[in-house]
């Protein structure tokens, strides 16, 4: 049985946008410039996670999943994706403006990719004066309108913006055309597929001096046209987001073991947003098993393992599929 919590190396990822402030806020070594996203867990081809603690070192995330199985990631789960680990964990590092963007359902990726879709929290760590998120449009569009203010370069004018703060939470289905803005730092829960289309990017050249390529027309069939009154998530509690792909709860434990949120049969993420804790879980086979997490860490409990509890003050994001 399994019955060993799961670190993995975070990948790293230097972008055009990317600023300095990942590696500090997880404690580790700089490496290279401008990195705007760090992986912490992912089954994306070419950039599959690898463990770097405990005696499953070296093992990737997908090799894994092929040993253990239902005891990884829970049975419906694996009976659902098999192989395929459904989950992408990053930190994100908005020095510049993100491009604005939007990504397809599962029906379309499906179609175009052969892939999943893309739907995708986000939840604020920190953010500089003045930063803001860009969400769905602020008036009902046709598909048409939305390629002359694309081409007009007034795309801006119809997303809604944000003042963004730390803990906030916004949710994007997929279809929802959004952007992060700069200064934001933020952790974000989404599905694993990394198909995104481009729409707008400021005009901005890239290290050979052009233009990154847009996908206007991808995209326009791929946009979710609907107005929403608002796009910022409202606070319930704990919970951040409960949809199909995964359930998402901000737990802040303290000096008294606070049990995460366990309401589906699935494998367990939890991030430290902040601060630090210790996490107990059981398992019949070896019992009560305890592990550290910081700040910027990200750790993956087996399905196998019940009764996760934090102590230590700490901001904990608790994520299952």
């Amino acid at each position: 049985m399994l019955t060993q919590v799961l670190h993995f190396s975070p990948y790293l990822k230097s972008v055009i946008w990317g600023g300095d402030r990942i590696a500090p806020y997880k404690g580790i070594p700089a490496e290279g410039s401008s990195i705007g996203e760090s992986w912490e867990i992912s089954a994306v081809p070419g950039y599959v996670s690898v463990v770097d603690r405990g005696p499953l070192t070296g093992k990737n995330l997908t090799e894994l999943i092929g040993e253990y199985g239902a005891e990884l990631v829970g049975k419906d789960i694996f009976e659902r994706f098999g192989n395929n680990f459904p989950l992408l964990i990053k930190f994100i590092d908005a020095h510049d403006d993100l491009s604005v963007q939007v990504h397809p359902d599962d029906r379309l990726a499906s179609e175009r990719h052969n892939c999943s879709g893309k739907t995708e929290l986000w939840h604020i760590i920190a953010t500089a004066p003045d930063a803001k998120i860009y969400v769905g449009f602020k008036k009902s569009l046709t598909p048409d309108e939305y390629e002359r203010h694309v081409n007009d370069h007034t795309i801006m004018d119809v997303i809604s913006s944000y003042d963004s703060a730390p803990g906030d939470t916004f949710f994007l289905p997929a279809g929802r055309i959004h952007a992060i803005g700069a200064g934001n730092l933020l952790a974000e829960i989404q599905q694993t597929s990394d198909i995104t289309y481009r729409i707008y990017d400021y005009d901005r050249r890239d290290s050979d001096g052009k233009p990154r390529e847009l996908h206007t027309a991808q995209a326009r069939d791929a946009i979710d046209y609907t107005v929403q009154p608002t796009y910022k998530s409202p606070a319930h509690g704990s919970l951040l987001a409960d949809c199909p792909h995964f359930i998402a709860h901000r737990v802040t434990p303290g000096d008294t073991p606070t049990e995460l949120p366990h309401t589906r049969e699935s494998f367990t993420i939890v991030v430290c947003l902040d601060g630090e804790a210790d996490i107990s879980s059981e398992n019949p086979e070896t019992g009560l098993q305890t592990h550290h997490i910081k700040r910027g860490e990200t750790l993956l409990f087996p399905a196998t393992l019940r009764n996760i509890r934090a102590t230590g003050h700490s901001t904990l994001l608790s994520v299952q599929a």
